[in-house]
């Protein structure tokens, strides 16, 4: 068993930096859904808070082989509805931090 270390700093309300043994990363969302930004790439994470279920995806950054934007054809088939998903999930964010301050 390895050595261990993490540390996470609240920025501002739904933005960590996360501090740990191998670099760093960011964090932005609410407890029940994250994405993090780091040197591995961006991962999200969903999951039903206090019941330990979650699920956890790894978009791994990819090597340009060119500058070029890619053709329309290039652009794999059902990852728009990724993008709209994570609006919709933005915009549910932001009306909830509203509310809560409205109180």
């Amino acid at each position: 068993m390895g050595f261990r270390f993490r540390r996470s700093i609240k920025i501002l309300p739904g933005i960590r930096l996360n501090v740990g043994k191998r670099g760093v990363s960011t964090s932005i969302g609410v407890r029940g859904a994250h994405v993090t930004f780091g040197k591995t790439g961006k991962r999200t994470t969903v999951g039903v808070p206090g019941s330990g279920l979650s699920y956890t995806h790894l978009e791994k950054p990819q090597p340009d082989a060119e500058n070029d934007p890619p053709a329309l054809s290039d652009v794999p088939k059902g990852s728009a509805w990724r993008g709209w998903l994570w609006i919709a999930l933005m915009i549910l964010v932001v009306a909830g931090l509203l509310l809560r301050n409205m109180r």
